[in-house]
């Protein structure tokens, strides 16, 4: 296929995209019945000429999307058009998400010690372990002597399951299950555990919080949902945006994508997810406001904790000047 010019989407374009699209979702699209509600719907739309005004690829990728999530509520799904042959970009991808990776630092945006002996971790994306273990592994043992702990996802838009099982291994010294996962296109179910031999020191019986926004998304998400059902965690901010369903990017053409989930995560407490729900803090406020919220709550619970014991002057003076 050749690349049209953006104002020149012919119907054998469309008619090559919706029905790849078509077989690639009633192959590997995690829920069976939908896929066939969606072929419906796309076919009677192409069959009436709904998709006839759209002449730019973008914009018909756009619309594909939307009707897409109107029958699944499934805001993983989606359809994206690249400027670039799909064979080129792939070539250059890899170097590309390395060096995005490591210029962003694995995620780990901001890693500090506040006022008041609180840690505090602005974390952006889940990278994987593979890439991003030891930079975990380094931000949790530098803070592993602070007294509370604040995990700021309010900008963080999902990533590796596997990392998020590293960062929570941290929370419990017990091994503890943490989230399951089905595949439909291989009918298997994959289980997320934490493991105790961490490398380091084991940050229990101190408070967590989790900042989040309503673009916390995905694996961002499934950190908060674990952590929160798991009584780990308190959540402040707003509800997260509603991704439960993991996936991959499959090729269409040469230059349309789609990103089809092919499982769904199954909570062991819950026995369900946060898919199209998001996830409901313990308070919820304006994600402006959680930061101040938070930090004000652990610097409360370390005055009180050190209040009565001989030698902590020091820490309650630098606490009061924050209070």
């Amino acid at each position: 296929m050749q690349k049209t010019n953006g104002q020149n989407l012919d119907q054998v374009v469309k008619n090559e995209v919706i029905s790849e699209l078509i077989t690639r979702l009633n192959n590997d699209y995690v829920f069976p019945e939908v896929a066939v509600e969606i072929e419906k719907l796309l076919l009677n739309k192409l069959a009436t000429g709904a998709y006839d005004s759209f002449n730019a690829e973008d914009e018909f990728a756009k619309e594909l999307t939307e009707d897409l999530q109107a029958v699944s509520k499934d805001k993983h799904l989606r359809v994206m058009f690249q400027t670039e042959d799909k064979r080129v970009l792939v070539e250059n991808s890899v170097d590309e998400f390395e060096r995005r990776a490591k210029i962003y630092n694995y995620g780990f945006y901001k890693i500090e010690r506040l006022h008041g002996n609180i840690g505090y971790i602005d974390l952006r994306n889940f990278y994987h372990p593979t890439q991003a273990g030891e930079t975990a592994v380094h931000a949790m043992n530098l803070l592993k002597d602070t007294e509370a702990l604040i995990f700021d996802l309010r900008k963080n838009g999902g990533g590796s399951p596997e990392m998020i099982a590293l960062i929570s291994s941290y929370l419990f010294e017990e091994k503890v299950h943490l989230n399951s996962f089905y595949f439909r296109p291989t009918n298997t179910t994959s289980e997320s555990w934490t493991d105790p031999d961490v490398q380091g020191q084991h940050y229990v019986n101190k408070p967590v919080f989790i900042l989040t926004s309503n673009t916390t998304f995905s694996a961002a998400e499934e950190f908060t949902y674990n952590l929160k059902n798991l009584n780990r965690a308190t959540v402040v901010g707003e509800v997260t945006r509603g991704g439960a369903h993991p996936g991959r990017i499959q090729p269409i053409t040469n230059y349309f994508e789609a990103f089809i989930p092919t499982g769904r995560a199954i909570n062991p407490i819950t026995n369900t997810n946060w898919e199209g729900t998001g996830v409901e803090p313990h308070i919820l406020m304006d994600k402006e406001e959680a930061y101040r919220y938070a930090y004000k709550k652990t610097l409360e619970y370390v005055k009180a904790k050190y209040n009565d014991v001989p030698g902590y002057s020091f820490l309650l003076k630098e606490i009061d000047e924050f209070l």
